[in-house]
């Protein structure tokens, strides 16, 4: 994730965010909380909605020694007497569920989600070490990545898939369009995709307000990337798309609650934005490949400007530069420069 945005295009109602063991309240019985990350995005947001004698819960944090200890610092302090009645995850990352096997026994809730983002959180705890084979080894290496680069990715650069307490053995499915009672509230589920396969976003009309997950950020652009276990995939362009099926379908003026950065006002034109950050980062791709055939790892500085050295941001930005290259491919602006060059690439 990138920041890139110019804040003075949006609106940002709270100017601080809750400090450890505190929450906001940003509408009537809606709650905000923060956890923090030991990653450069150093944060995530968590948010509760009263839910008839209790508080529904969207998001945990990852599973961490600190993570859980500030979990009890909320459920002694600002949560003390409150029971959590349920779980909603919006996507399946360590930092959206990390703790909703911990959380769902401790307080007896079940746990609600998309089926893939389900099924993708409990394929990666059963096998964590799964991509550390062949061939997604190789994938990396194909792409111009050297030999010490991809070890300390597929070590290191992996290791917050580890941040995960076994989940729930079920859960409840949530698909798009599937209207979402929370107390005396009226959400329907939204889904997108291109950040994670089936992300689940809450509108709530009457509120005017939506709870976003990663969808869209304010001051970041969430990481779109290709996965080693669908190297031809095209995330980029499905980002894109539900990006303009958001904007179609939610009105520009919601009070967005994201999973990082601030709430906002201002979704149609932060939806813009992302699209144009996007289209630069295409543009550098074909103008580096006008000047002679590159391979994705000499990509990752050019649409990033600068080197990626921290394993825990490689996995990231190798994965987003291969998106872009995907997209471009897929367009016709780009194309493999020939067998001799392996997968390096050269404009159309």
């Amino acid at each position: 994730m990138t920041p890139h945005a110019l804040p003075q295009t949006l609106e940002f109602p709270y100017a601080a965010p809750p400090g450890p063991g505190e929450v906001v309240e940003v509408r009537p019985g809606i709650f905000w909380a923060r956890l923090a990350l030991p990653f450069r995005l150093d944060h995530v947001n968590l948010y509760l909605v009263e839910d008839g004698a209790g508080l529904a819960l969207i998001d945990t944090g990852i599973d961490n020694p600190p993570s859980r200890a500030a979990w009890e610092a909320l459920i002694d302090g600002p949560l003390k007497g409150r029971k959590l009645t349920r779980l909603i995850a919006t996507h399946f990352h360590p930092d959206h569920i990390g703790l909703a096997g911990w959380l769902c026994e401790r307080f007896e809730m079940p746990l609600a989600m998309s089926q893939t983002e389900y099924l993708l959180g409990l394929n990666i705890r059963l096998d964590p070490s799964a991509l550390k084979s062949e061939p997604y080894r190789g994938f990396y290496r194909s792409h111009g990545l050297s030999a010490e680069s991809t070890e300390i990715l597929l070590g290191n650069g992996l290791q917050y898939l580890r941040m995960v307490a076994p989940p729930p053995k079920t859960f409840q499915r949530l698909m798009a369009d599937d209207p979402l009672t929370i107390g005396g509230r009226s959400f329907v589920v939204l889904t997108g995709g291109g950040h994670s396969p089936e992300h689940v976003m809450l509108y709530a009309a009457e509120d005017n307000l939506l709870i976003a997950g990663d969808q869209i950020l304010a001051k970041i652009s969430p990481n779109v990337s290709v996965e080693a276990m669908e190297p031809d995939g095209d995330p980029l362009g499905i980002y894109i798309r539900s990006l303009e099926k958001l904007k179609a379908r939610v009105p520009g003026d919601v009070l967005v609650l994201p999973g990082h950065n601030l709430p906002f006002v201002g979704l149609h034109t932060r939806a813009d934005e992302l699209i144009a950050h996007h289209e630069a980062r295409c543009r550098a791709i074909v103008e580096a490949c006008s000047g002679g055939p590159q391979t994705a790892a000499e990509l990752v500085p050019v649409i990033f400007g600068r080197p990626i050295d921290d394993p825990h941001q490689l996995v990231f930005a190798f994965g987003e530069a291969l998106a872009h290259i995907n997209a471009l491919i897929r367009t016709g602006r780009v194309r493999f420069a020939g067998a001799a060059d392996g997968l390096a690439l050269e404009a159309a």
